[in-house]
């Protein structure tokens, strides 16, 4: 299999029509020429949109700037271009020392600020990289428009190692030409090598664990039994959810990562199909695809088992496609039966905005869920209800630490409010400030702030936080005077975080 094909033979494998294990092109490549097709993309000329200036103060950016510096270093000689792209395939940055190649680069728009996604440019090494989150080699005439034959590029996609986001690839091209044993390998280390200094500049912050793709049975609560009364935003949520799956819709629930999707879903659940049982999947790595999508097999079509499907946005292009394929005939099944609903199917993502585009289309409803933030109310009651399951004994917190969990804006949700309380509850019936992260204790205010007041609060902090710096230091970098510092040091909660090193 060497992938290549002529224009004729490309229009004929871009139609959607199964491509057997005997084809020519991979199943991975002509997914993507189906897609370019599907996209209206040219097989004859490239003409990619200009998405004007590129943000170039993002993490990802300064990261890989540096990386791809450093490697365009050992590759002095050599006729490769370095790029780095953003999650949709703009083109952020081009470094190349040779004339020729750059000038037949920009003849193709393969240049900063252009966008080379599939939409725009069909199958390309990035483009393809970015639709699979995973790494691509495109070699010559696998491009799908004629007028990148010249080329071969390598791209690997670069997660955010703490959100678990597509933050966007790197990217080689040379002429098509030249030896591209080593491309790929280059390019896998230099994503790695992004994604490690991305941690590294995330001041600290546990890198999200990697996908293994699970799959696995959740057992639903009999209906009301929740020993949790939460806030209204978050009955409001599981009421449209219900109302959703009892007509038989295929429902996508929304929101930041931990802030209670799938728990909302499986609440949801208990009460519209009380004698099903919900089988939950987490995406796999893209290489794990296949395996993942075996284990789905006995179960699909059965009239009691609901499939959950969480992290949709973290599915390659080719696993959504092959995944809503499975799942199409069980949207598409009478509304309801003589035991109740139908069984379920249901989604979560980040956004509805990032569900795949295969799996659209299976969409009926969208819910989202407000962040923790954003209820408030419920932070003591799940607090409550995590230290108990810790300690299997009711725990009480004092008011500090009350003050300090609902002060703080928690960034990681639910998840990150159930870590912090099985530490705290761990190590006492009775939770105190001194129990808590340094972080909780600072961003204790001793009254309702301002959203002014707030961003002077981090800033506060931020300063504080640098190595070594001292107060009259920080005050002079602020703008602020020394007194006035330690004024706002008091209102702000902030004294934890200095007691001893004030000066």
């Amino acid at each position: 299999m060497d992938g290549s094909a002529s224009l004729s033979e490309r229009e004929q494998i871009a139609r959607p029509v199964a491509v057997g294990a005997g084809s020519v092109v991979s199943d991975r490549l002509a997914a993507s020429w189906r897609r370019s097709t599907e996209f209206g993309a040219s097989l004859d000329e490239v003409a990619p949109a200009f998405s004007g200036s590129v943000d170039e103060e993002s993490l990802f950016f300064r990261s890989g700037l540096d990386v791809i510096g450093g490697l365009q270093e050992t590759l002095a000689n050599e006729p490769i271009s370095l790029m780095l792209t953003d999650p949709d395939g703009v083109v952020l940055t081009r470094l190349c020392r040779e004339r020729s190649l750059l000038s037949a680069l920009d003849s193709v728009y393969l240049a900063p600020g252009f966008d080379y996604g599939e939409r725009e440019a069909g199958t390309t090494g990035l483009g393809l990289a970015l639709a699979d989150r995973a790494p691509a080699l495109v070699r010559a005439d696998q491009h799908f428009c004629a007028e990148l034959w010249g080329y071969t590029c390598a791209a690997a996609p670069v997660l955010d190692p703490v959100t678990g986001e597509l933050a966007g690839t790197v990217n080689l091209t040379t002429w098509a030409q030249q030896s591209d044993n080593l491309l790929l390998a280059l390019a896998q280390s230099a994503a790695s090598s992004t994604t490690a200094l991305m941690l590294a500049r995330h001041r600290g912050r546990s890198p999200r664990p990697a996908p293994h793709g699970q799959v696995f049975r959740v057992f639903l609560r009999p209906p009301g039994t929740s020993a949790v009364a939460l806030s209204a935003g978050w009955r409001t949520a599981v009421a449209e959810v219900e109302a959703a799956l009892s007509a038989g819709r295929v429902v996508a629930v929304v929101g930041e990562d931990g802030v209670g999707r799938r728990s909302l879903l499986t609440d949801a659940l208990a009460r519209t199909h009380p004698r099903g049982r919900v089988l939950v999947a987490r995406p796999p790595a893209p290489r794990d695809t296949a395996a993942w999508l075996d284990l789905w097999g006995p179960e699909l079509g059965k009239e009691a088992t609901s499939i959950v499907v969480s992290e949709v946005d973290e599915l390659s292009s080719l696993a959504a496609t092959k995944l809503s394929g499975h799942l199409h005939g069980v949207a598409s099944a009478p509304d309801a039966g003589p035991d109740g609903p139908r069984p379920a199917v249901a989604f979560t993502a980040r956004d509805a905005s990032t569900v795949p585009e295969p799996l659209r289309p299976l969409v009926d409803t969208y819910v989202e869920l407000p962040p923790l933030r954003r209820r408030r109310a419920d932070i003591l009651p799940l607090a409550s209800a995590f230290a108990a399951r810790r300690r299997h004994r009711e725990v009480g917190f004092t008011a500090a630490a009350r003050r300090s969990l609902t002060a703080y804006d928690w960034p990681g949700n639910v998840e990150q409010l159930r870590s912090v309380v099985d530490i705290a509850a761990a190590r006492s019936d009775m939770v105190d400030v001194e129990h808590l992260p340094a972080e909780l204790v600072s961003a204790a205010p001793r009254r309702v702030l301002s959203r002014i007041e707030t961003v002077e609060r981090d800033e506060i902090l931020r300063c504080l936080a640098e190595p070594g710096i001292t107060m009259t230091e920080a005050a002079v970098r602020l703008g602020i005077s020394r007194a006035t510092l330690y004024r706002r040091i008091e209102v702000y909660g902030l004294r934890d975080t200095r007691e001893g090193s004030a000066r």
